[in-house]
């Protein structure tokens, strides 16, 4: 232990007797010295207490071990477990990620891409907000560094990771018709292209199958309050006209936690048993929603393989010796899975 603070690597190995040039390799990768001489440098590290600048690392190697991640909300819950997955991906291949939120606001998306325009990174994940981002400043973070879109796409240049929303959408459409009352289809704002692609994909399944549509519009702005936004909406509707059939389908679980409180507080039963006076389904199967009352129906989204293929298809390009950027971006959309629990 001692009292002295030691400012860089520099320090440190003049301190420790290292040479400077096996301590930067140590720290770009321990593995790669001897363990003899790994053992040294770590009992050197525990002595003088110094812990070295990562992003200071980061800037001296030629080729930065550091992904950035841009999403709407890390409060979301489907976002902070994609995050999760995302950083023990990274974590696995020996990157770093720095994790960035938009808070729902372009403005802060916007701070968020210059951010990491400012930094030496290997390459960046982003969900964008969608409708509402700056997508010229999106082209200019891409024309930078190799980026892969999650969720959402803006565009079809840049690789893209998300759910086939013509897939998931009519498989849960299709099962509500066939176990109950067909689906009035409950909104989401317009945040982003899924809103719009989820809401086409009901239209155009219950067309198929010889029903009436029926959708409940809510706002149109960039906003993502989903479940305030439901509730007022569903409680709105409950104490006017009601829906017009007595099985709800939500763009997403967040909008179905909503229309699910409205409907508590309207004294409505939940659920697909005899007596029960609504279904409500939605769509992703967010952490929380096998634990509602009742759990909710859903069509899961795969965490896993939407982690594991983003980050798959932004290294592969990363690392790839020649920089061909000339290959056609892949455009990955996974199929959704049923799951059906007591609430429809």
């Amino acid at each position: 232990m001692t009292d002295r603070t030691i400012k860089n690597m520099a320090e440190f190995s003049a301190l420790s007797g290292i040479s400077r040039p096996t301590v930067s390799k140590y720290f770009n990768d321990p593995d790669s010295v001897r363990k003899s001489t790994r053992a040294q440098i770590e009992k050197a590290l525990a002595q003088y207490e110094y812990r070295p600048n990562l992003f200071a690392v980061n800037l001296n190697k030629k080729r930065p071990k550091i992904i950035g991640v841009i999403v709407p909300d890390t409060a979301d819950t489907f976002f902070s477990e994609l995050v999760r997955r995302i950083e023990n991906r990274c974590v696995e291949s020996g990157y770093l990620t720095i994790v960035l939120s938009s808070r729902g606001d372009a403005q802060l998306e916007a701070r968020s891409v210059e951010t990491l325009l400012s930094l030496k990174i290997a390459g960046a994940i982003v969900a964008p907000l969608g409708v509402h981002s700056d997508k010229a400043l999106m082209r200019s973070l891409g024309a930078r560094i190799p980026m892969v879109f999650l969720d959402s796409s803006l565009d079809e240049e840049t690789p893209f990771v998300g759910t086939d929303n013509f897939q998931s959408v009519p498989l849960i459409t299709e099962y509500l018709c066939r176990s109950g009352e067909p689906p009035t289809y409950f909104d989401m704002p317009a945040v982003n292209h899924n809103a719009s692609e989820r809401k086409r994909a009901y239209v155009m399944t219950m067309e198929r199958l010889g029903l009436v549509p029926e959708v409940v519009n809510v706002t149109p702005h960039n906003d993502w309050r989903f479940e305030d936004i439901a509730f007022e909406g569903a409680r709105r509707i409950l104490e006017g006209p009601g829906f017009p059939t007595r099985t709800i389908l939500c763009a997403n679980d967040r909008c179905a936690v909503g229309v699910m409180a409205a409907a508590y507080q309207h004294g409505l039963r939940i659920g697909r048993e005899p007596g029960s006076d609504i279904r409500i389904a939605g769509h992703d199967d967010q952490p929380h929603s096998r634990y509602g009352c009742p759990p909710l129906t859903t069509v899961a989204q795969d965490f896993e393989r939407l982690a594991e293929a983003s980050v798959t298809i932004l290294l592969d390009r990363v690392e790839r010796e020649d920089g061909d950027d000339a290959r056609k971006p892949e455009q990955v959309r996974l199929e959704g899975k049923l799951v059906m629990r007591a609430s429809a």
